[in-house]
């Protein structure tokens, strides 16, 4: 099968397909015939950083998603051909992931859907929308009547936090550091500037999404009334830990501070997902969709951001 095979630190300029063996199936695992990826933040760091780690085996396949058919069920309850995600769990990190034709996964990591959507469509969903579901439900506690603020929402992750809560009723306000971007928020009720300071600027606000992570949380955590909750999911800022961090004198009193960790899906919350979906008649974001050829040329728009979205490749 072809793969993206990485050993050391691989720009985009350096990608390319490699050839090499379909894995065999084992006791707990699944062989999953890739349909479509998606491309992840995560996996930019893996590629450019994290890579280079003595934690982190090599060569790995990465890949942290996949939609596709079951090749082999090995001893799980899943039938050959039966339409999968799989997501997180170590994917693409602990062990090889979906940037291949094939990939053999944890059985506990796959999960079935029933969905009509074309291939680079349902791409877009496991990772992007798990992550967008469980902030806004699990973390954010969201309702119809909310005010939900959005900060980063030119992202992949941000456009599907916004179709989610409009899709629920709510009111949302989004933000974008750029202001060439500014008119991609429509799907918003109000776009915001953020120039690094939004107290002041977001009146009625009740929940709060912080998709930028430890650079802009402080001040997020500023700009919330008394009784919102801020969810941190996000690291588009580039910044990884909040240093110093004071949660007496920083979390204002009545604030309440959450964070999502996307690596424990399960399979209700996927079926409620995508059930979700239909009910509301929702297409799933996607900004552009590669073939797996071309995959350099993929990653090369991620690392020059040259794609409003999610970036998904189909094999």
């Amino acid at each position: 099968m072809k793969a993206v095979i990485l050993n050391k630190i691989t720009p985009a300029e350096m990608l390319k397909l490699e050839e090499t063996r379909i894995p065999e199936t084992r006791p707990g695992w699944v062989l999953v015939k890739v349909k479509a990826f998606g491309l992840n933040h995560s996996e930019q760091i893996l590629r450019l950083n994290e890579i280079a780690a003595d934690y982190i085996q090599k060569p790995l396949i990465p890949g942290i998603e996949c939609v596709g058919e079951i090749a082999d069920p090995s001893d799980s309850g899943f039938k050959s051909g039966q339409k999968v995600v799989a997501l997180m769990g170590g994917m693409g990190r602990s062990f090889n992931g979906s940037y291949a034709e094939y990939a053999l996964l944890p059985a506990k990591q796959v999960f079935s859907i029933d969905s009509d959507l074309p291939w680079n469509l349902l791409a877009a969903v496991p990772e992007t929308y798990f992550t967008a579901w469980g902030s806004l439900f699990e973390c954010l506690q969201l309702k119809p009547e909310d005010t939900l603020l959005v900060r980063g929402g030119t992202s992949s992750l941000g456009y599907a936090a916004i179709q989610l809560a409009k899709a629920l009723g709510c009111k949302v306000i989004a933000t974008t550091h750029r202001e060439e971007k500014l008119a991609l928020l429509g799907a918003a009720d109000q776009a915001i500037l953020d120039q690094g300071t939004l107290a002041g600027k977001t009146q009625g606000v009740t929940k709060i999404l912080e998709l930028i992570g430890p650079k802009t949380l402080r001040d997020s955590l500023k700009a919330a009334a008394a009784g919102t909750i801020v969810c941190h999911t996000g690291v588009l800022g580039g910044v990884y830990v909040l240093k110093d961090f004071d949660p007496i004198k920083e979390i204002p009193n009545g604030v309440y501070l959450t964070g999502f960790f996307s690596n424990y899906p399960s399979q209700k919350v996927i079926t409620d997902i995508f059930n979700f979906i239909k009910l509301h008649q929702l297409e799933p974001i996607v900004g552009r969709t590669f073939d797996f050829a071309d995959i350099k040329e993929a990653c090369l728009a991620q690392d020059r951001s040259a794609v409003n979205g999610k970036i998904v490749v189909t094999v």
